[in-house]
């Protein structure tokens, strides 16, 4: 099969399960029903579940180019994807529109059985012909800076200096969606900022050639920029943890063989409270690969055990000190992840003190409070931002968090390849059952008056005695 002909299935199957049905809504012409914020995979997923939900009123926002929306083609730097490629996510269960068919109708079933893990490319390669198969409605180069509530609906503010307005609004905003990447202040208020770069920027490693790298922390994509600055000429990589032992275990493995990403939402809250202190707990380790790769240089080291305790810039470069001495190297890269907090979001001012918290709802034993759960918010179970006071409910009527923010309230669901294929429906539930419930005084109205005929078949009733016979 080609990939014309996979098209051709895509297209024919869509058919069948009615894709494309009049909306349900009445349309409003100054009015987006939907509008998502983020077209990587989970606004495109969301897009195409929630108008297969027959709302076709939709936009997706993306303040990247067109082709460059999420991490894979920026600033992920990893070989392949870590998810397993027998995971669905965005098909919405069209097997036409799995990666696995779209990779065999290129390049042949044996090539996807000897297949290990997607390489990251063609994972983006994928969210494109995925994006153009269904044509969904993208508007890319569009940056919102600030959502304004205005009862009932939001005007959306745009860094054009443009707004426009949506009925419900989708935050499909990625893992850095729900607060930001996080760069200890030791380092930004002692260095210039080209002396030091988080992973999730852009990083010109051609001008790391020849040159001294220390990497702070020991998460994978600490090994993802090691291997990417040896391969680009730096002289020598480090990478820096404070723990003594490299983490081995991926417990996300276990969650998705276990069913626990899928039920996750049944979970209450002491349950959820409980997993994710774990959760959060537990340092993902690097691929294998990946770090093989970068250890095969010989310029590359580990220091296990060797948090930074100052660092300063000195004329020979960055003198980093750790409780195991002191060295110096030409630059910085921070592999140091992210603080979810909704009061650190620009684009939430006029809203986020209106946010619950899982600090507002829920009080662990003594002894076992996590700010790091507690600052995240409290969602409802279709991804709906809940009011911290009940004054502040028609603020956030209409607003969902479907980015990382989610993972204490959902699991990991939103940002998570391996979660998607359960969350899309849950959110495309969610915003259409908001939705119903918004206009159901109009449509109940409409029920109880509609009266159009189905039976129309012409009959004339007949009693014993008059048909002409004899008695």
């Amino acid at each position: 099969m080609s990939l014309a002909e996979l098209e051709a299935r895509v297209a024919h199957d869509l058919a069948c399960l009615n894709w494309g049905e009049a909306d349900w809504l009445a349309p409003q012409s100054d009015t987006h029903d939907v509008v998502i914020i983020g077209g990587g995979q989970s606004g495109l997923g969301a897009a195409f579940a929630i108008m297969r939900e027959r709302i076709g009123n939709v936009l997706i926002l993306d303040e990247n180019p067109s082709g460059y929306e999420g991490p894979w083609d920026s600033y992920a730097r990893m070989a392949t994807l870590r998810t397993p490629k027998h995971l669905t996510s965005i098909d919405l269960g069209v097997g036409s529109l799995t990666p696995r068919a779209w990779w065999e109708a290129q390049h042949g079933a044996e090539s996807w059985a000897e297949l290990g893990k997607i390489p990251r490319l063609e994972w983006m390669a994928y969210l494109r012909w995925y994006r153009r198969v269904l044509g969904l409605p993208v508007r890319n180069d569009a940056r919102v800076t600030l959502i304004e509530p205005l009862g009932g609906r939001f005007r959306l503010h745009l860094g054009d200096g443009t707004s426009l307005l949506a009925r419900k609004v989708v935050l499909a905003t990625g893992i850095q969606g729900g607060g930001h990447w996080h760069i200890p202040p030791m380092i930004a208020e002692a260095l210039p900022r080209h002396r030091y770069a988080h992973t999730s920027e852009a990083i010109d490693f051609a001008s790391l050639a020849g040159k001294r790298v220390a990497i702070l922390g020991g998460g994978a994509s600490a090994f993802d920029n090691a291997s990417t600055a040896l391969e680009a000429g730096a002289a020598r990589v480090e990478v820096h943890m404070r723990r003594s032992e490299m983490p081995r275990v991926n417990p996300i493995r276990f969650m998705e063989g276990a069913g626990m990403i899928q039920r996750y939402p049944a979970l209450d809250d002491a349950g959820k409270y409980d997993v994710m202190k774990s959760f959060f707990g537990r340092a993902m380790p690097p691929t294998t690969d990946m770090f093989e790769r970068a250890a095969a240089f010989p310029g590359f080291a580990l220091r296990l055990g060797s948090p930074w305790l100052d660092v300063v810039e000195t004329p020979e470069g960055v003198r980093v000190s750790t409780p195991r001495g002191s060295f110096t190297c030409d630059q910085l890269i921070l592999s140091t992840g992210l603080v979810t907090d909704p009061a650190l979001r620009p684009e939430l001012a006029l809203v986020q003190g209106r946010i619950a918290r899982w600090g507002d709802r829920f009080t662990p034993p003594p002894g076992s409070a996590d700010p790091v759960i507690d600052t995240h918010p409290y969602l409802g179970p279709g991804f709906q931002l809940l009011p911290h006071k009940p004054e502040d409910a028609d603020a956030l009527h209409g607003l969902f968090a479907f980015n990382y923010a989610a993972v204490v309230s959902l699991g990991l669901s939103a940002s998570a390849i391996s979660g998607l294929r359960h969350a899309l429906p849950r959110l495309a539930t969610g915003v259409a059952d908001q939705l119903f419930l918004d206009e159901r005084e109009t449509i109940v109205a409409a029920y109880h008056a509609y009266a159009v005929p189905e039976f129309t078949a012409e009959w004339r009733d007949e009693t014993p005695g008059e048909t002409g016979e004899a008695a």
